[in-house]
């Protein structure tokens, strides 16, 4: 049994990088991962959930638990759609890890 079994974590930024690392190691100790990510350019354009998806499924495949989310947590309405997703898909939230950058997220408000 992992550190964080039964608790369910959203990583903010997660479909590269660092946040794909916190996603990836947040499930193999047992969590359940939203996988939130605008899937956008360094500079804020564009939205591809292209690289969200891989990571929920790298984590499916390793057994795991993921859904993915592309709201931007920049936006009140973002984030709360973002929480209301992890409540009602695994039922409660532990762990919030806001690894989105500005790059990615502030700016595209």
């Amino acid at each position: 049994m992992g550190a964080l079994e039964g608790r369910v974590a959203i990583i903010t930024g997660a479909g590269r990088g660092i946040g794909r690392e916190h996603a990836l190691l947040y499930a193999a100790e047992g969590a359940k991962v939203v996988v939130n990510d605008l899937g956008g350019a360094a500079d804020g354009t564009g939205g591809d959930m292209t690289p969200a998806q891989q990571v929920a499924e790298e984590i499916k495949a390793m057994g795991g638990e993921a859904v993915v989310n592309g709201d931007n947590v920049a936006d009140w309405e973002g984030a709360q759609r973002l929480i209301n997703q992890a409540v009602e898909t695994f039922g409660d939230l532990h762990v919030l890890v806001n690894n989105a950058s500005c790059e990615t997220a502030c700016w595209s408000t």
